[in-house]
């Protein structure tokens, strides 16, 4: 696609082609002519819902709410500008980052709707297949092309598998929602364990670079570990093997019941190994046609799209500064794999705030700031933060100072109060209880950093009901909204990991009402402090010594348990 001069480049991420460009222009000005027919009554809501769920359009308790993609997390500064006006000309001044690293409008007018999705158009973005019962954006690790951890960047691969499924004919119209995300390390920070399928980039005895996929993860009513499809597939075969996979679901989930439609259930009801028969018989037949098979051109052609910024030659050495600065640096900074660079955490997670939202003048501030320190660069991150991937160690104090005049600068990546919450009842109509209150209580309950410190690594994660979009079955403590006869209570759940040491959550037993939650997470964290041994994290203890002391120490009260059992 041409561009003027002016416009900047960005080396380091996809940019549409002719095809990608016309597509989506098309797709705006056939949903603009839905939304008119809904407008005039030509189509009535039902008939509308299947239409507007496949570009994002979602009818919540106040209002639609607009999910925009963002693949594989990754948003260019122009981009990211886009957002912010979108956020102050449509929406009430603020957007929300998800755990699928998209971005979501609230309080959005269906007759605007067709207008932002030109608007989105105009800078490569769009919101096709980000709901509805297809392939949803594909998720990746925040530090993709970063860190030194990795095989090589999985984003090209994401790119790949974004352009097989948009629209795919045999996929648009699954029996439910299909999450896939790509990682190229054996650290774990894109949760792919709890994925339908999941691509891990790994080496075989031979040294030779293949992909290592998994299928069966998932959240919400029925939580499952996803288990391994196969070790070891070789580049130029992983469509044909992904087409396999989906092929397998999609011929054999079941349609009868909306609660057993994930390809999880249905793993799980054939068993693992009648599962890869059925796959390898599918992927065998796929092989023999060549259609599928991946040429190492189109993926090298991919892969340019993807190269590294021109980097510059620095030595090691991260400034010092402020007891301030140094407990940013302390939680927000990762090794990079350049010397001289870091990878920085921008925590969306200040204490009492809505967890995940950015405001339209914070997103401008970001967007100069990706420009003047990250190549024009930002990622999205599951946990609902973001990354800037590329900074030079000299920019840190000037980083954290613009980060600090905008209110971004708290510096609690990865510790208690960088909770993970879904929007909850305050906007979503499947909810059963608020999540956003709780977590704003919690936040500032916790919010000392001196304590957070001491606590360490804790990760909770909650949401306001089974559908389970905060995560919760993968919190180290988890807490999920359920509702008892009209009113709301809070469900605890310890011992679940997102990471690459996946696990679970327990359920600890009744839930806790609204005023009480906070005093039994508050108990289960000073119980842990009194219990672990020297370097434990929660979830080491929780390991170690089960659940019987923390439920005694949650419902101390003991006429609590009764009275809600």
């Amino acid at each position: 696609m041409d561009r003027p001069e002016s416009e900047p480049r960005y080396p380091n991420m996809y940019r549409y082609d002719e095809f990608d460009a016309r597509f989506v222009s098309e797709r705006v000005e056939q949903f603009r002519g839905q939304v008119g027919r809904r407008l005039t009554g030509e189509l009535t809501e039902d008939q509308f819902k299947p239409l507007r769920l496949m570009n994002g359009l979602y009818l919540q308790l106040h209002a639609y709410m607009l999910r925009i993609a963002v693949p594989y997390g990754t948003l260019a500064s122009r981009q990211m500008r886009k957002l912010a006006h979108i956020a102050r000309k449509y929406d009430r001044g603020f957007g929300h980052f998800t755990t699928r690293t998209n971005l979501q409008f609230n309080w959005i007018k269906l007759v605007e709707v067709p207008d932002i999705l030109a608007e989105l158009a105009s800078v490569e973005m769009h919101c096709i297949q980000t709901s509805g019962n297809c392939v949803r954006n594909v998720t990746a690790d925040q530090f993709a092309g970063a860190t030194p951890d990795e095989i090589e960047d999985p984003r090209p691969l994401c790119e790949i598998i974004r352009q097989w499924s948009s629209l795919h004919p045999e996929f648009v119209f699954l029996a439910r929602k299909f999450k896939i995300a790509v990682i190229a390390s054996d650290n774990d920070r894109a949760a792919i364990q709890w994925h339908d399928m999941a691509v891990q980039i790994v080496k075989n005895a031979q040294g030779r670079v293949g992909y290592k996929v998994i299928a069966g993860g998932g959240m919400g009513r029925t939580p499952y570990i996803a288990q391994v499809m196969s070790e070891f597939e070789e580049r130029e075969d992983i469509l044909a093997y992904l087409e396999a996979v989906l092929r397998v679901y999609n011929m054999e989930s079941r349609r009868d019941n909306i609660h057993k439609q994930r390809i999880k259930i249905l793993i799980n009801a054939i068993g693992v190994e009648e599962m890869r028969q059925r796959v390898d018989r599918e992927f065998q037949e796929i092989k023999q046609t060549g259609s599928l098979q991946l040429p190492q051109e189109e993926l090298d052609r991919i892969t340019a799209y993807f190269a590294p910024p021109a980097f510059e030659t620095l030595p090691d050495a991260i400034p010092s500064g402020d007891a301030d600065f140094e407990n940013w640096k302390k939680a927000s900074l990762h090794k990079h794999r350049q010397p001289g660079y870091a990878i920085a955490t921008i925590s969306l997670k200040e204490p009492g705030k809505v967890p995940g939202d950015a405001s339209a003048d914070q997103m401008d501030a970001i967007a100069d700031m990706m420009d003047e320190f990250s190549v024009g660069e930002i990622r999205v991150t599951h946990e609902q933060n973001l990354v800037l991937p590329h900074v030079r160690q000299r920019d840190l104090p000037a980083i954290y100072a613009r980060l600090k005049a905008i209110a971004l600068a708290t510096a609690n990546a990865g510790l208690i109060t960088d909770i993970i919450c879904c929007p909850g009842l305050d906007y979503c109509d499947l909810a059963n209880a608020r999540s956003i209150p709780i977590a704003q209580t919690l936040a500032l309950r916790f919010s000392d950093l001196e304590r957070q410190h001491d606590i360490g690594e804790l990760k909770i994660k909650m949401s306001g009901c089974i559908n389970a979009c905060g995560h919760h079955h993968a919190g180290h403590i988890g807490i999920l909204g359920v509702d008892k006869k009209g009113v709301e209570f809070y469900q605890l759940q310890l011992g679940g990991s997102g990471a690459e040491d996946a696990s679970i959550g327990d359920i600890m037993g009744p839930g806790f009402s609204e005023h009480e939650i906070a005093d039994a997470v508050e108990r289960v964290v000073d119980q842990y402090l009194q219990l672990r041994n020297k370097g434990e994290r929660f979830l080491d203890t929780y390991r170690r010594v089960g659940m019987e002391p923390f439920k005694k120490a949650a419902y101390q009260d003991q006429g609590h348990a009764a009275h809600n059992g």
